[in-house]
């Protein structure tokens, strides 16, 4: 575990999450901190299926998956810290806490996720997460949650 910065591309986060299209919601964790901090990005488009129907005519994302998308980007900086690319690691929500919707996230917003850990350590399986993702710079969500991370034996 590092306290220097490190970032995963698309790549390294496929080597990490279990993920695919349509449900991986990261597109670049950067700033990534040991298992202390990451901001991830989440590039929002128009093309993305949730928004045929969520809403006709006024496309917004989805709240549950803002947060899912802060999730993924927690489980990658921690995949990164400890090195558990092509490990085959598995993420289950637990809980999910003081969760707040502060604006609408549309197609054409970047969505900028600033995860920090709460409690978890190498070695351990359950962790706790605190998110708040932003858009400009301006608060659109911001959510505790707790995850159990497993690795195959």
């Amino acid at each position: 575990m590092s306290d220097t910065h490190q970032s995963a591309d698309i790549q390294l986060i496929q080597r990490i999450l279990p993920h695919r299209y349509p449900f991986l919601l990261v597109d670049r964790v950067e700033e990534i901190a040991g298992t202390q901090s990451a901001v991830g990005i989440k590039n929002v488009t128009m093309n993305e299926p949730h928004f045929q129907g969520h809403f006709p005519g006024t496309p917004i994302m989805p709240g549950v998956t803002i947060v899912e998308a802060m999730a993924q980007t927690a489980a990658v900086m921690v995949g990164v810290a400890l090195d558990l690319a092509d490990k085959d690691m598995l993420i289950y929500f637990m809980a999910i806490d003081k969760c707040k919707f502060r604006r609408k996230v549309i197609p054409g917003d970047q969505l900028r996720m600033h995860l920090t850990t709460v409690r978890g350590k190498p070695g351990g399986k359950v962790w706790k997460f605190a998110g708040r993702a932003e858009v400009d710079g301006e608060m659109a969500a911001e959510v505790e949650f707790t995850a159990m991370m497993d690795l195959p034996s």
